[in-house]
């Protein structure tokens, strides 16, 4: 339930800092994008990533995910799916370890560059549980050892982000 009470408003019908939406999956569809490039982590993202939104109302029918060979090319698997208007949101999960070589860097700022500009062409919200790791310790921890995973709070994100739409009247 998309919920903005006049408290989460300023006189001038402004929304405050306060989360002016619930996080509430129901009657939305999410898109997720998988880079298969160690899957071994992107795996975990994706399940803990259903499992949220599966947890705060979504219809398992209502998610569709596509796996794509790696972080490269998720900026642009993004955009088709966002250009189809068929998703409130989209959900990204890649993992990114630095190795020896400035590939790292290179691909580190094509991912987010990509998906950038497909959320600021396309006006879909498109959430980042991107893993940019200097080792897969890092990366595995970012996985829910000790700090959480990505995979549920860009799930989380996606959720708010397309309750706010829906708020502002910009949903699909």
């Amino acid at each position: 339930m998309v919920t903005s009470s006049t408290s989460d408003r300023t006189p001038s019908g402004h929304l405050t800092g306060r989360r002016p939406v619930t996080l509430d999956a129901r009657r939305k569809r999410f898109g997720i994008v998988v880079s298969r490039f160690n899957e071994f982590i992107t795996k975990r993202l994706l399940a803990s990533a259903l499992e949220t939104l599966l947890a705060h109302g979504a219809s398992p029918r209502a998610v569709e995910t596509v796996w794509v060979p790696g972080a490269l090319e998720v900026p642009q698997v993004a955009k088709w799916l966002a250009r189809r208007k068929k998703f409130d949101a989209l959900i990204i999960l890649s993992c990114i370890l630095r190795g020896d070589t400035i590939h790292f860097d290179c691909v580190s700022n094509e991912i987010i560059r990509g998906i950038s500009q497909a959320a600021l062409e396309t006006g879909m919200p498109i959430a980042s549980g991107i893993i940019l790791a200097d080792r897969l310790e890092q990366a595995i921890d970012r996985t829910g050892l000790k700090m959480g995973n990505k995979g549920a709070q860009a799930a989380l994100a996606a959720i708010e982000m397309a309750s706010l739409n829906k708020l502002l009247g910009r949903a699909r």
